[in-house]
């Protein structure tokens, strides 16, 4: 199976978006569902796809989301690599509190050009964690 930037980018986007997403490992056909286990959702208007998973579902690679922490790290990783003294510090202070995600998101939603920054580095780290998947 072999899967096109496009296609690796856009199971790497719907993961990030909490979708599941499952690779025929013949075809690379590729189907995302809801993840149902961290949405309150029901299989409605999913049905079709996860029948198709579930009949044959020894031919389906399910590419899996970052754990917490994973994507912990993820936020630790660009805070210390910023080229903003000022942001940095606020990031990792942020990172060390209570609830450090949505302090995290809280800061890098007021960062001005940093805010792409992040959305740039968290695109190409997942999809760096969706091609160690495909390789594994």
């Amino acid at each position: 199976m072999k899967l096109t930037e496009e296609q690796i980018k856009k199971i790497a986007e719907e993961i990030n978006s909490g979708m599941n997403c499952y690779v025929h490992r013949l075809t690379g056909n590729i189907i995302s569902v809801i993840d149902l286990d961290n949405f309150d959702a029901d299989e409605e208007g999913w049905e079709k796809e996860l029948k198709e998973i579930e009949d044959n579902s020894d031919n389906y690679l399910k590419i899996e989301n970052m754990s917490s922490n994973e994507k912990f790290e993820l936020m630790a990783e660009f805070a210390e690599n910023l080229d903003n003294p000022l942001l940095k510090e606020e990031l990792i202070n942020a990172l060390e509190k209570a609830k450090p995600f949505r302090n995290f998101k809280c800061l890098i939603d007021n960062s001005g050009l940093y805010r792409q920054k992040w959305f740039d580095f968290e695109s190409q780290k997942m999809i760096e964690w969706v091609k160690q998947q495909l390789i594994d």
